[in-house]
């Protein structure tokens, strides 16, 4: 395997564990604890998605190069655009809208496997990293959802963000 694959391979592996979640939610039930648990399950879904991806990929192409498997387009796309320092089309297929440059896309993708990681160890954190979800407007329409239970004779629109 090539060095740099292997590096990146080992980083993203094994994903994120959606087992772990259900007991991170305590003996009461506030719906502000509900909420943020599912929305991790939903973050942690499209993850792991990203992390199979990712890594079964560059097992891939790392068999292509030393021949053991033929070299796909898709594999030779992903070969291309790894020495050209962009994202494979392959992988931006599951991955959240970036423009960086693969290096950086990288160590963010990495910030957020760590963001979703510490919010499994030490439950929903103070605040949130807004651009480390995969869908945020699911994560504001929550918010606002909660906001509605507690404050039910106010009226809340997308608007009034």
């Amino acid at each position: 395997m090539h060095p740099h694959s292997a590096a990146t391979s080992k980083a993203v592996r094994p994903g994120l564990n959606r087992q772990e979640v259900p007991s991170l939610v305590p003996a009461v039930h506030e719906h502000r604890t509900i909420f943020y648990m599912q929305v991790l399950q939903q973050e942690l879904i499209r993850y792991n998605k990203m992390v199979l991806t990712i890594t079964k990929s560059l097992e891939n192409l790392s068999k292509a190069i030393d021949g053991l498997v033929s070299m796909t387009l898709e594999l030779e796309e992903l070969f291309n655009s790894i020495f050209d320092n962009k994202v494979s089309e392959s992988w931006q297929k599951v991955a959240y809208p970036s423009l960086k440059p693969l290096g950086s896309w990288i160590l963010d993708f990495l910030k957020r496997i760590q963001f979703m990681q510490s919010w499994i160890d030490n439950g929903a954190p103070i605040s949130f990293w807004i651009s480390g979800f995969f869908f945020t407007q699911s994560f504001f329409t929550g918010i606002l959802q909660n906001y509605a239970r507690k404050v039910p004779e106010i009226y809340l629109s997308s608007k009034s963000l």
